[in-house]
């Protein structure tokens, strides 16, 4: 029998595990401090202009809709109606002749309609109205540091020839 110089297998030499640290204990979330995270960012969130800006917008816009509403619904429907031969658009509709017989009111749906297109044009002037106003304040862009410094010494040299 033939000799093999082959080496032995060798096993791993058992790891001995490190030595832990211990870990700091993990604080639980409670539901007093969710409830106070949860409010922290609402203060944040209202405390914003923009937010506070929208609310004034969305109250006074209601207020606007209720107005046009009422010019519509007391003026303009009244008038177009006579124009049109005494059409009631209130009363303007149709039923159909099957099943529990539903009304479908359409002369309502086009006093909406036109109650939308009226908001919709006078919230239209109203932003391009504001929006020309306020492309004409705004100011100058703020010089650069290097146009500040060439000014100085142009005023300087300015200064110099004077004397």
């Amino acid at each position: 029998m033939a000799e093999t110089n082959a080496p032995a297998p060798q096993t791993p030499a058992p790891q001995t595990p490190a030595p832990q640290t211990p870990q700091p204990a993990q604080k639980v979330k409670t539901a007093s401090d969710s409830a106070r995270s949860i409010l922290k960012e609402f203060k944040d969130f209202i405390s914003r202009g923009n937010v506070l800006d929208m609310a004034v917008g969305i109250i006074v816009g209601g207020a606007f809709t209720s107005i046009v509403s009422s010019l519509v619904d007391d003026l303009l429907m009244p008038l177009i109606g006579t124009l049109l031969v005494g059409i009631n658009f209130k009363s303007l509709g149709v039923t159909i002749p099957w099943g529990n017989h539903p009304y479908l009111n359409f002369g309502s749906f086009i006093q909406q309609v036109i109650i939308f297109l009226l908001t919709a044009a006078c919230v239209f002037t109203l932003v391009k109205t504001v929006n020309k106003i306020t492309h004409k304040q705004k100011a100058a862009p703020k010089p650069t540091k290097d146009q500040e410094l060439l000014t100085e010494i142009r005023d300087l040299l300015k200064a110099q020839a004077e004397k």
